[in-house]
Protein backbone atom coordinates (compact mmCIF):
# COMPACT_ATOMS: atom_id res chain seq x y z
CA UNK A 1 0.00 0.00 0.00
CA UNK A 2 1.45 3.69 -1.07
CA UNK A 3 2.59 5.10 2.40
CA UNK A 4 3.10 8.64 1.42
CA UNK A 5 1.34 11.21 2.68
CA UNK A 6 -1.75 12.39 0.35
CA UNK A 7 -3.04 15.62 0.24
CA UNK A 8 -6.50 15.88 -2.39
CA UNK A 9 -6.82 19.53 -2.86
CA UNK A 10 -10.85 20.30 -4.94
CA UNK A 11 -11.49 23.62 -4.46
CA UNK A 12 -13.74 26.40 -6.05
CA UNK A 13 -12.76 29.18 -4.28
CA UNK A 14 -9.27 29.02 -5.35
CA UNK A 15 -8.17 31.88 -2.61
CA UNK A 16 -4.95 31.09 -1.21
CA UNK A 17 -4.88 27.30 -2.28
CA UNK A 18 -1.43 27.96 -4.22
CA UNK A 19 0.61 29.09 -0.74
CA UNK A 20 -1.78 26.05 1.16
CA UNK A 21 -0.80 23.68 -1.69
CA UNK A 22 3.05 24.93 -1.28
CA UNK A 23 3.32 24.22 2.42
CA UNK A 24 1.68 20.70 2.14
CA UNK A 25 4.51 20.14 -0.28
CA UNK A 26 7.44 21.66 1.98
CA UNK A 27 5.94 19.14 4.66
CA UNK A 28 6.41 15.90 2.51
CA UNK A 29 2.80 15.39 1.15
CA UNK A 30 1.84 14.59 -2.42
CA UNK A 31 -0.77 16.41 -4.30
CA UNK A 32 -3.57 14.74 -5.90
CA UNK A 33 -6.11 17.00 -7.71
CA UNK A 34 -8.85 17.88 -10.22
CA UNK A 35 -9.89 19.99 -13.38
CA UNK A 36 -9.04 24.20 -12.22
CA UNK A 37 -7.64 23.33 -8.91
CA UNK A 38 -4.75 21.09 -10.82
CA UNK A 39 -4.54 23.85 -13.65
CA UNK A 40 -4.00 26.14 -11.17
CA UNK A 41 -1.42 24.13 -8.89
CA UNK A 42 0.47 23.23 -12.39
CA UNK A 43 0.98 26.85 -13.37
CA UNK A 44 2.44 27.78 -10.00
CA UNK A 45 5.34 24.90 -10.56
CA UNK A 46 3.66 23.03 -8.20
CA UNK A 47 3.93 18.88 -8.46
CA UNK A 48 0.54 17.40 -8.74
CA UNK A 49 -1.02 13.98 -9.65
CA UNK A 50 -4.55 14.28 -10.91
CA UNK A 51 -7.21 12.15 -9.57
CA UNK A 52 -7.01 9.82 -12.98
CA UNK A 53 -4.09 9.07 -12.24
CA UNK A 54 -4.67 7.69 -8.85
CA UNK A 55 -7.97 5.53 -9.87
CA UNK A 56 -6.85 5.11 -13.45
CA UNK A 57 -9.75 5.90 -14.67
CA UNK A 58 -10.93 9.08 -16.38
CA UNK A 59 -13.25 11.74 -15.59
CA UNK A 60 -16.57 11.72 -17.62
CA UNK A 61 -19.90 12.50 -18.28
CA UNK A 62 -18.46 16.12 -19.29
CA UNK A 63 -16.91 16.47 -15.45
CA UNK A 64 -20.16 15.35 -13.58
CA UNK A 65 -18.04 11.88 -12.36
CA UNK A 66 -14.20 12.52 -11.23
CA UNK A 67 -13.88 11.67 -7.58
CA UNK A 68 -16.71 9.38 -7.34
CA UNK A 69 -14.18 6.11 -6.81
CA UNK A 70 -13.16 3.98 -4.23
CA UNK A 71 -9.52 4.47 -4.58
CA UNK A 72 -10.80 8.00 -3.43
CA UNK A 73 -13.55 7.21 -1.25
CA UNK A 74 -11.73 4.18 0.13
CA UNK A 75 -8.78 6.44 1.00
CA UNK A 76 -10.45 9.06 3.06
CA UNK A 77 -13.04 6.96 4.47
CA UNK A 78 -10.61 3.95 6.06
CA UNK A 79 -10.32 3.40 9.58
CA UNK A 80 -5.98 3.14 9.71
CA UNK A 81 -6.56 1.58 13.05
CA UNK A 82 -8.43 -1.44 12.00
CA UNK A 83 -6.40 -4.58 10.33
CA UNK A 84 -9.55 -5.56 8.23
CA UNK A 85 -9.48 -2.01 6.73
CA UNK A 86 -5.44 -1.89 6.34
CA UNK A 87 -5.89 -5.54 4.29
CA UNK A 88 -8.23 -3.89 2.01
CA UNK A 89 -6.30 -0.99 1.46
CA UNK A 90 -3.29 -2.91 0.51
CA UNK A 91 -5.53 -5.66 -1.35
CA UNK A 92 -7.12 -2.71 -3.75
CA UNK A 93 -3.86 -0.39 -3.84
CA UNK A 94 -6.33 2.15 -1.89
CA UNK A 95 -3.61 5.50 -0.87
CA UNK A 96 -4.54 6.84 2.35
CA UNK A 97 -5.89 10.38 1.92
CA UNK A 98 -4.59 12.69 5.09
CA UNK A 99 -5.86 15.89 3.59
CA UNK A 100 -8.91 17.11 2.57
CA UNK A 101 -9.06 20.59 1.06
CA UNK A 102 -12.47 21.07 -0.60
CA UNK A 103 -14.75 23.90 -1.43
CA UNK A 104 -18.17 23.97 -3.68
CA UNK A 105 -19.25 24.90 -6.51
CA UNK A 106 -21.56 28.31 -6.53
CA UNK A 107 -24.59 27.53 -6.53
CA UNK A 108 -26.23 30.72 -4.69
CA UNK A 109 -23.84 32.99 -7.10
CA UNK A 110 -25.54 30.96 -9.84
CA UNK A 111 -29.14 31.24 -9.20
CA UNK A 112 -28.70 34.86 -8.23
CA UNK A 113 -28.31 35.65 -11.77
CA UNK A 114 -30.91 37.26 -14.09
CA UNK A 115 -32.25 34.94 -16.12
CA UNK A 116 -30.55 31.98 -14.81
CA UNK A 117 -32.19 28.40 -16.33
CA UNK A 118 -33.33 25.07 -14.55
CA UNK A 119 -30.70 23.43 -16.75
CA UNK A 120 -27.58 26.03 -15.59
CA UNK A 121 -28.59 26.07 -12.28
CA UNK A 122 -29.00 22.33 -12.15
CA UNK A 123 -25.55 21.73 -13.67
CA UNK A 124 -23.99 24.17 -10.61
CA UNK A 125 -24.78 21.13 -8.35
CA UNK A 126 -21.70 19.80 -6.58
CA UNK A 127 -22.26 16.59 -6.11
CA UNK A 128 -18.56 15.14 -5.79
CA UNK A 129 -17.64 17.80 -3.78
CA UNK A 130 -20.05 17.37 -0.90
CA UNK A 131 -19.04 13.74 -0.62
CA UNK A 132 -15.70 13.81 -0.34
CA UNK A 133 -16.29 16.62 2.36
CA UNK A 134 -18.58 14.27 4.39
CA UNK A 135 -16.71 11.55 3.59
CA UNK A 136 -13.70 13.28 5.33
CA UNK A 137 -15.48 14.71 8.17
CA UNK A 138 -17.01 11.42 9.30
CA UNK A 139 -13.34 10.06 9.19
CA UNK A 140 -11.91 13.23 11.36
CA UNK A 141 -10.27 10.73 13.57
CA UNK A 142 -7.92 10.42 10.72
CA UNK A 143 -8.18 12.98 8.31
CA UNK A 144 -7.96 16.79 8.26
CA UNK A 145 -10.93 18.38 6.39
CA UNK A 146 -10.84 21.79 5.15
CA UNK A 147 -13.47 24.23 3.64
CA UNK A 148 -12.84 27.65 4.52
CA UNK A 149 -9.33 29.18 2.90
CA UNK A 150 -9.29 31.17 6.18
CA UNK A 151 -8.10 27.90 7.52
CA UNK A 152 -5.35 27.03 5.61
CA UNK A 153 -2.32 29.28 7.42
CA UNK A 154 -3.21 27.36 11.22
CA UNK A 155 -3.27 23.57 9.82
CA UNK A 156 -0.39 24.33 8.11
CA UNK A 157 1.13 25.64 11.14
CA UNK A 158 0.01 23.29 13.00
CA UNK A 159 1.40 20.75 10.85
CA UNK A 160 4.98 22.17 10.76
CA UNK A 161 4.79 22.58 14.79
CA UNK A 162 3.40 18.78 15.44
CA UNK A 163 3.73 16.55 12.68
CA UNK A 164 -0.24 16.51 12.32
CA UNK A 165 -3.38 18.33 13.03
CA UNK A 166 -4.44 17.41 16.68
CA UNK A 167 -8.25 15.31 17.22
CA UNK A 168 -9.45 18.25 18.56
CA UNK A 169 -8.81 20.66 15.52
CA UNK A 170 -9.98 18.10 12.79
CA UNK A 171 -13.75 17.84 14.96
CA UNK A 172 -13.88 21.18 14.91
CA UNK A 173 -13.28 21.12 11.03
CA UNK A 174 -15.57 18.55 10.58
CA UNK A 175 -18.10 20.51 12.04
CA UNK A 176 -17.29 23.21 10.08
CA UNK A 177 -17.67 20.85 7.01
CA UNK A 178 -21.05 19.24 7.62
CA UNK A 179 -22.21 23.31 8.22
CA UNK A 180 -20.51 23.83 4.93
CA UNK A 181 -22.78 20.80 2.87
CA UNK A 182 -25.66 21.00 5.11
CA UNK A 183 -26.09 24.75 4.35
CA UNK A 184 -25.01 24.08 1.01
CA UNK A 185 -28.20 21.63 0.30
CA UNK A 186 -30.07 24.04 1.90
CA UNK A 187 -29.46 26.66 -0.48
CA UNK A 188 -29.95 24.39 -3.55
CA UNK A 189 -33.47 22.86 -1.12
CA UNK A 190 -34.83 26.45 -0.99
CA UNK A 191 -34.29 27.60 -4.51
CA UNK A 192 -35.30 23.96 -6.43
CA UNK A 193 -38.62 24.56 -4.03
CA UNK A 194 -39.27 28.04 -4.89
CA UNK A 195 -39.44 26.90 -9.03
CA UNK A 196 -42.50 24.94 -8.54
CA UNK A 197 -46.03 26.75 -7.69
CA UNK A 198 -47.12 23.28 -6.05
CA UNK A 199 -44.49 24.07 -3.24
CA UNK A 200 -46.02 24.24 0.49
CA UNK A 201 -46.39 27.57 2.08
CA UNK A 202 -45.37 25.28 5.39
CA UNK A 203 -43.39 22.16 4.56
CA UNK A 204 -43.21 19.41 7.01
CA UNK A 205 -39.40 19.48 7.30
CA UNK A 206 -38.13 23.55 7.28
CA UNK A 207 -34.71 24.45 6.60
CA UNK A 208 -33.26 27.84 6.73
CA UNK A 209 -29.51 28.99 5.21
CA UNK A 210 -28.38 31.82 6.85
CA UNK A 211 -24.78 33.34 6.82
CA UNK A 212 -23.06 35.56 9.34
CA UNK A 213 -22.66 38.98 8.32
CA UNK A 214 -21.21 39.93 12.01
CA UNK A 215 -20.56 39.58 15.25
CA UNK A 216 -22.61 42.22 17.28
CA UNK A 217 -20.99 44.15 20.72
CA UNK A 218 -23.77 42.67 22.48
CA UNK A 219 -27.50 41.75 22.55
CA UNK A 220 -30.35 43.92 24.05
CA UNK A 221 -28.68 44.04 27.34
CA UNK A 222 -24.48 44.27 27.52
CA UNK A 223 -24.72 40.84 29.54
CA UNK A 224 -25.81 39.00 26.10
CA UNK A 225 -24.03 38.05 23.29
CA UNK A 226 -25.47 38.31 19.40
CA UNK A 227 -24.60 38.20 16.08
CA UNK A 228 -26.41 39.13 12.72
CA UNK A 229 -27.62 36.50 10.07
CA UNK A 230 -28.33 37.35 6.29
CA UNK A 231 -30.63 35.43 4.36
CA UNK A 232 -28.66 34.09 0.73
CA UNK A 233 -28.95 36.80 -1.87
CA UNK A 234 -30.72 39.40 0.87
CA UNK A 235 -33.50 40.73 -1.74
CA UNK A 236 -33.18 44.80 -2.45
CA UNK A 237 -34.64 46.69 -0.30
CA UNK A 238 -34.39 44.33 3.36
CA UNK A 239 -32.28 45.70 5.93
CA UNK A 240 -29.76 43.00 5.47
CA UNK A 241 -28.90 44.08 1.94
CA UNK A 242 -28.90 47.61 3.29
CA UNK A 243 -25.76 50.03 2.65
CA UNK A 244 -24.52 51.86 5.93
CA UNK A 245 -22.56 54.89 4.80
CA UNK A 246 -21.71 56.42 7.85
CA UNK A 247 -21.37 55.91 11.77
CA UNK A 248 -20.28 53.34 14.54
CA UNK A 249 -20.99 49.61 14.23
CA UNK A 250 -24.67 48.64 14.21
CA UNK A 251 -25.78 47.18 17.14
CA UNK A 252 -28.61 44.21 18.03
CA UNK A 253 -31.15 47.20 19.31
CA UNK A 254 -30.23 49.66 16.53
CA UNK A 255 -30.85 46.59 13.62
CA UNK A 256 -34.20 45.32 15.23
CA UNK A 257 -35.30 49.35 15.32
CA UNK A 258 -34.34 50.31 12.39
CA UNK A 259 -35.86 47.09 10.65
CA UNK A 260 -39.37 48.21 12.58
CA UNK A 261 -38.86 51.68 11.44
CA UNK A 262 -38.29 50.89 7.64
CA UNK A 263 -41.80 48.43 7.59
CA UNK A 264 -43.46 51.45 8.90
CA UNK A 265 -42.49 53.97 6.36
CA UNK A 266 -42.90 51.41 3.76
CA UNK A 267 -46.70 51.70 4.41
CA UNK A 268 -46.83 55.13 2.38
CA UNK A 269 -47.07 55.70 -1.09
CA UNK A 270 -46.87 59.44 -0.27
CA UNK A 271 -43.67 61.18 1.29
CA UNK A 272 -43.61 59.75 4.96
CA UNK A 273 -40.84 60.00 7.80
CA UNK A 274 -41.42 57.59 10.64
CA UNK A 275 -39.52 57.92 14.26
CA UNK A 276 -39.59 54.79 16.16
CA UNK A 277 -38.15 54.19 19.89
CA UNK A 278 -37.71 50.14 21.14
CA UNK A 279 -39.51 49.34 17.47
CA UNK A 280 -42.93 51.32 18.36
CA UNK A 281 -43.29 54.54 16.83
CA UNK A 282 -42.97 58.01 18.59
CA UNK A 283 -43.75 59.59 15.58
CA UNK A 284 -45.79 59.14 11.75
CA UNK A 285 -46.48 61.43 9.63
CA UNK A 286 -47.24 62.42 5.55
CA UNK A 287 -47.04 65.39 3.69
CA UNK A 288 -46.63 67.33 0.54
CA UNK A 289 -42.53 66.63 0.75
CA UNK A 290 -40.00 64.86 3.11
CA UNK A 291 -39.27 68.05 5.07
CA UNK A 292 -42.87 68.53 5.68
CA UNK A 293 -43.62 64.91 6.43
CA UNK A 294 -40.06 64.70 8.98
CA UNK A 295 -41.65 68.07 10.63
CA UNK A 296 -44.83 66.73 11.92
CA UNK A 297 -43.66 63.41 12.28
CA UNK A 298 -41.22 65.33 14.82
CA UNK A 299 -44.13 67.46 16.52
CA UNK A 300 -46.04 64.29 16.74
CA UNK A 301 -43.38 63.44 20.33
CA UNK A 302 -40.21 65.59 20.15
CA UNK A 303 -39.32 63.99 23.45
CA UNK A 304 -39.85 60.35 22.76
CA UNK A 305 -37.71 60.69 19.29
CA UNK A 306 -34.66 61.97 21.42
CA UNK A 307 -32.18 59.22 20.91
CA UNK A 308 -34.54 57.34 17.80
CA UNK A 309 -34.33 56.08 14.67
CA UNK A 310 -35.70 57.90 11.53
CA UNK A 311 -37.12 56.27 8.66
CA UNK A 312 -38.30 58.34 5.36
CA UNK A 313 -39.17 56.45 1.53
CA UNK A 314 -37.62 59.50 -0.50
CA UNK A 315 -34.11 60.39 -1.03
CA UNK A 316 -32.93 62.87 1.76
CA UNK A 317 -32.31 66.03 0.68
CA UNK A 318 -30.13 69.27 2.33
CA UNK A 319 -33.29 71.10 3.91
CA UNK A 320 -34.49 68.24 5.72
CA UNK A 321 -31.24 66.74 6.66
CA UNK A 322 -30.51 69.97 8.74
CA UNK A 323 -33.77 69.53 10.41
CA UNK A 324 -32.68 65.77 11.59
CA UNK A 325 -28.95 66.97 12.06
CA UNK A 326 -30.73 69.36 15.14
CA UNK A 327 -31.34 66.39 16.69
CA UNK A 328 -29.87 63.53 18.93
CA UNK A 329 -30.37 60.36 16.82
CA UNK A 330 -29.55 56.40 16.68
CA UNK A 331 -29.97 55.82 12.97
CA UNK A 332 -31.41 57.16 9.73
CA UNK A 333 -32.51 55.28 6.98
CA UNK A 334 -33.63 56.53 3.11
CA UNK A 335 -33.57 55.12 0.27
CA UNK A 336 -30.58 57.30 -0.68
CA UNK A 337 -29.08 60.48 0.06
CA UNK A 338 -27.98 63.52 -1.87
CA UNK A 339 -24.29 64.73 -1.81
CA UNK A 340 -25.36 67.87 0.59
CA UNK A 341 -27.67 65.83 2.81
CA UNK A 342 -24.48 63.23 3.34
CA UNK A 343 -21.84 66.48 3.87
CA UNK A 344 -24.51 67.49 6.65
CA UNK A 345 -25.14 64.56 8.68
CA UNK A 346 -21.52 63.06 8.09
CA UNK A 347 -20.17 65.98 10.65
CA UNK A 348 -22.03 63.46 13.10
CA UNK A 349 -19.22 61.34 13.60
CA UNK A 350 -21.44 58.15 15.34
CA UNK A 351 -25.09 58.79 13.53
CA UNK A 352 -25.41 55.77 11.50
CA UNK A 353 -26.68 56.64 8.15
CA UNK A 354 -27.95 53.60 6.42
CA UNK A 355 -29.28 54.05 2.76
CA UNK A 356 -31.70 50.65 1.49
CA UNK A 357 -33.64 51.17 -1.74
CA UNK A 358 -37.46 50.75 -1.71
CA UNK A 359 -38.21 46.99 -2.55
CA UNK A 360 -40.07 45.84 -5.41
CA UNK A 361 -42.11 43.72 -3.46
CA UNK A 362 -42.57 43.01 0.68
CA UNK A 363 -41.65 40.00 2.63
CA UNK A 364 -44.22 37.72 2.65
CA UNK A 365 -43.18 35.16 5.59
CA UNK A 366 -42.32 36.05 9.54
CA UNK A 367 -40.53 33.67 12.04
CA UNK A 368 -40.78 33.99 15.84
CA UNK A 369 -38.74 31.49 18.00
CA UNK A 370 -39.99 29.91 20.62
CA UNK A 371 -38.47 27.97 23.32
CA UNK A 372 -37.50 24.52 21.60
CA UNK A 373 -39.48 25.25 18.15
CA UNK A 374 -40.11 28.19 15.87
CA UNK A 375 -43.16 29.75 14.73
CA UNK A 376 -44.14 30.99 11.36
CA UNK A 377 -47.25 33.02 9.32
CA UNK A 378 -47.82 35.02 6.73
CA UNK A 379 -47.49 38.86 6.32
CA UNK A 380 -50.57 40.88 4.98
CA UNK A 381 -48.74 41.49 1.35
CA UNK A 382 -51.24 44.13 0.30
CA UNK A 383 -51.75 47.98 0.91
CA UNK A 384 -54.73 48.88 3.61
CA UNK A 385 -57.46 50.48 2.05
CA UNK A 386 -61.00 51.32 3.16
CA UNK A 387 -62.35 48.73 0.64
CA UNK A 388 -64.82 46.60 2.15
CA UNK A 389 -65.00 48.30 5.22
CA UNK A 390 -68.50 48.67 6.73
CA UNK A 391 -69.66 51.99 8.43
CA UNK A 392 -71.78 50.91 11.78
CA UNK A 393 -73.00 53.90 13.46
CA UNK A 394 -75.67 56.40 12.04
CA UNK A 395 -72.77 58.94 11.60
CA UNK A 396 -70.55 58.67 8.41
CA UNK A 397 -67.22 59.55 8.59
CA UNK A 398 -66.17 61.99 6.17
CA UNK A 399 -63.38 62.07 3.25
CA UNK A 400 -60.75 63.43 5.89
CA UNK A 401 -62.19 61.49 8.29
CA UNK A 402 -61.94 58.24 6.05
CA UNK A 403 -58.18 58.90 4.95
CA UNK A 404 -57.14 59.24 8.38
CA UNK A 405 -58.22 56.19 9.66
CA UNK A 406 -56.57 54.47 6.38
CA UNK A 407 -53.39 56.11 7.99
CA UNK A 408 -54.41 55.07 11.44
CA UNK A 409 -54.74 51.65 10.70
CA UNK A 410 -51.40 51.54 8.39
CA UNK A 411 -49.57 52.59 11.64
CA UNK A 412 -51.54 50.49 14.17
CA UNK A 413 -50.70 47.36 12.51
CA UNK A 414 -47.26 48.17 13.74
CA UNK A 415 -48.25 49.09 17.23
CA UNK A 416 -47.28 46.58 19.87
CA UNK A 417 -50.84 45.12 21.35
CA UNK A 418 -52.80 46.48 22.88
CA UNK A 419 -52.51 49.34 20.39
CA UNK A 420 -54.59 52.46 20.18
CA UNK A 421 -53.69 55.46 17.72
CA UNK A 422 -55.09 59.11 17.36
CA UNK A 423 -54.26 60.89 14.20
CA UNK A 424 -55.47 63.80 12.97
CA UNK A 425 -54.56 65.04 9.28
CA UNK A 426 -52.30 62.31 8.46
CA UNK A 427 -50.03 62.55 11.76
CA UNK A 428 -49.95 60.37 14.90
CA UNK A 429 -50.64 62.75 17.52
CA UNK A 430 -50.88 60.18 20.06
CA UNK A 431 -49.59 56.56 20.31
CA UNK A 432 -50.85 54.25 23.39
CA UNK A 433 -48.61 50.82 22.93
CA UNK A 434 -48.14 47.47 24.82
CA UNK A 435 -51.09 47.49 27.40
CA UNK A 436 -52.56 45.04 29.07
CA UNK A 437 -55.65 46.58 28.34
CA UNK A 438 -57.32 48.99 25.31
CA UNK A 439 -58.69 51.65 27.86
CA UNK A 440 -55.30 51.77 29.16
CA UNK A 441 -53.62 52.16 25.86
CA UNK A 442 -56.31 54.74 24.82
CA UNK A 443 -56.15 56.90 27.57
CA UNK A 444 -52.28 56.56 26.77
CA UNK A 445 -52.80 58.03 23.74
CA UNK A 446 -55.19 60.61 24.46
CA UNK A 447 -52.93 61.84 27.62
CA UNK A 448 -50.06 62.21 25.24
CA UNK A 449 -52.74 64.03 22.39
CA UNK A 450 -53.74 66.72 24.86
CA UNK A 451 -55.68 69.26 23.02
CA UNK A 452 -54.86 68.10 19.96
CA UNK A 453 -56.88 64.94 20.33
CA UNK A 454 -60.37 67.35 19.37
CA UNK A 455 -61.28 66.36 16.17
CA UNK A 456 -59.05 63.17 15.43
CA UNK A 457 -59.14 59.48 14.44
CA UNK A 458 -58.53 56.22 16.99
CA UNK A 459 -57.65 53.51 15.41
CA UNK A 460 -57.40 50.51 17.45
CA UNK A 461 -55.60 47.38 16.29
CA UNK A 462 -58.84 44.65 17.75
CA UNK A 463 -62.23 44.87 18.84
CA UNK A 464 -63.46 46.96 21.88
CA UNK A 465 -64.89 44.12 24.35
CA UNK A 466 -66.53 47.00 26.03
CA UNK A 467 -67.63 50.71 25.74
CA UNK A 468 -64.66 52.14 27.83
CA UNK A 469 -62.76 53.06 24.98
CA UNK A 470 -65.44 55.11 23.19
CA UNK A 471 -66.43 56.93 26.22
CA UNK A 472 -62.28 57.82 27.21
CA UNK A 473 -62.16 58.75 23.53
CA UNK A 474 -65.56 61.20 23.50
CA UNK A 475 -64.17 63.05 26.04
CA UNK A 476 -61.29 64.03 24.41
CA UNK A 477 -62.54 65.63 21.64
CA UNK A 478 -61.70 62.05 18.59
CA UNK A 479 -64.10 62.48 16.19
CA UNK A 480 -64.43 58.94 15.08
CA UNK A 481 -62.72 55.06 15.15
CA UNK A 482 -61.98 52.77 13.08
CA UNK A 483 -61.50 48.89 14.53
CA UNK A 484 -61.80 45.12 13.14
CA UNK A 485 -64.90 44.53 14.82
CA UNK A 486 -65.95 41.08 16.39
CA UNK A 487 -66.45 41.43 19.72
CA UNK A 488 -69.48 39.58 21.27
CA UNK A 489 -70.31 43.31 22.94
CA UNK A 490 -69.84 45.48 19.38
CA UNK A 491 -73.54 46.87 19.74
CA UNK A 492 -72.64 48.01 23.09
CA UNK A 493 -69.68 50.18 21.45
CA UNK A 494 -71.87 50.91 18.46
CA UNK A 495 -74.69 52.44 20.37
CA UNK A 496 -71.90 54.19 22.52
CA UNK A 497 -70.97 55.98 19.34
CA UNK A 498 -74.73 57.13 18.32
CA UNK A 499 -75.01 58.06 22.13
CA UNK A 500 -71.84 60.52 21.56
CA UNK A 501 -72.30 61.35 18.19
CA UNK A 502 -69.24 59.60 16.85
CA UNK A 503 -68.74 57.97 13.35
CA UNK A 504 -67.33 54.29 13.87
CA UNK A 505 -66.21 52.24 10.96
CA UNK A 506 -65.05 47.95 10.95
CA UNK A 507 -62.81 46.96 8.90
CA UNK A 508 -63.25 42.77 9.69
CA UNK A 509 -59.44 43.09 10.14
CA UNK A 510 -57.07 42.48 13.50
CA UNK A 511 -53.62 43.70 13.70
CA UNK A 512 -51.90 41.85 16.97
CA UNK A 513 -48.84 42.65 17.35
CA UNK A 514 -46.94 40.75 19.87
Amino acid sequence: MNQKKLALLSVWDKTGIVDFARGLVEQGFTLISTGGTEQTLQAAGLPVQSVAQVTGFPEILDGRVKTLHPKIHGGILARRELETHRQQMEKYDIPSIEVVAVNLYPFAATVAKAGVTMEEAIENIDIGGPTMVRAAAKNYRQVTVVVNPDRYPEILQELAEKGNTTEATRFALAVEAFNHTAYYDSLITRWLAAQTKESPLFPETLVLPYTKVETLRYGENPHQQAAFYREPQAAPGTVAAGKQLHGKALSFNNLNDLNAAWEMVLEFEEPAAVAVKHTNPCGIAVGEDLYTAFTRAYEADPVSIFGGIVAVNRPLDARTAEKLSAIFLEVIIAPAFSDEALAILTRKKNLRLLEIPLPEQRETLELKKVSGGLLLQTLEPTAISSEGWQTVTEKEPTPSQLADMVFGMKVVKHVKSNAIVLVKDGQTIGIGAGQMNRVGAARIAVEQAGAKAAGSILASDAFFPFRDTVDVAAAAGVTAIVQPGGSVRDEESVAACNELGLAMVFTGIRYFKH
